[in-house]
């Protein structure tokens, strides 16, 4: 026993070590997100620290016992469209998934669990072609705004040669006229790499 009290904390450092260097995988990517924390002191504290119109309060149980009990995926989901008088994304579209995977993970355990390194679940609101129906069309069909419109390749090289990742992230953030998320902020990180690739796979390399 006294042994594996001293080997616990040497154990877990080494993990969080492995984590720090990319040992583990997904550790790295992970550690490019704002921590639970974070994320909770600068956006949801604000209502879920007092309770303002019946938000749980962080860390309390009797407050997220009764809403935890469908499971943290139905948790995020609901972070992320919305509810009731909660904006989506609690009114920050920036945050990514894993941001809100993290915050809510910080309110239900009151800080006293680690920060994940993935999402409780993979949200989505249909298929690129549907979001971009939805959402994105409404400046990309006819290249409002300087959208790049779709189809058009010299306009979309430029950009898909930064990767997809740097297209998700511009889009989540907002970019020039664009708003954070197209607007629909609701819309998770999947959503927006479900469209921007189909956006993508319409561009034509004739022109």
């Amino acid at each position: 026993m006294f042994i594996s009290r001293i080997q616990r904390p040497a154990a877990l450092a080494l993990v969080a070590m492995a984590g720090w260097f990319g040992l583990i995988p997904g550790a790295s990517s992970a550690q490019l997100h704002k921590s639970g924390k974070a994320v909770v002191e600068e956006v949801c504290i604000k209502c879920h620290g007092p309770g303002t119109d019946g938000a749980p309060r962080i860390g309390n149980r009797a407050d997220w016992t009764p809403r935890a009990k469908d499971g943290l995926p139905r948790l995020l989901r609901s972070s992320m469209d919305g509810y009731r008088k909660m904006p989506a994304h609690g009114g920050q579209p920036g945050l990514t998934d894993l941001e809100m995977t993290r915050a809510v993970a910080y309110m239900v355990s009151g800080g006293k669990t680690p920060d994940p390194v993935k999402t409780f679940d993979d949200v989505k609101h249909g298929t690129g072609e549907q979001i971009v129906a939805r959402a994105c069309g409404n400046c990309h069909r006819e290249g409002a705004n300087n959208a790049p419109k779709i189809g058009d390749g010299p306009a979309w090289r430029p950009r898909l040669e930064k990767g997809i990742n740097e297209l998700v992230l511009s889009a989540a953030n907002g970019h020039n006229k664009m708003p954070a998320r197209g607007g629909f902020t609701n819309l998770s990180d999947l959503d927006i790499r479900a469209a921007v690739s189909y956006m993508a796979s319409k561009t034509s390399s004739g022109k």
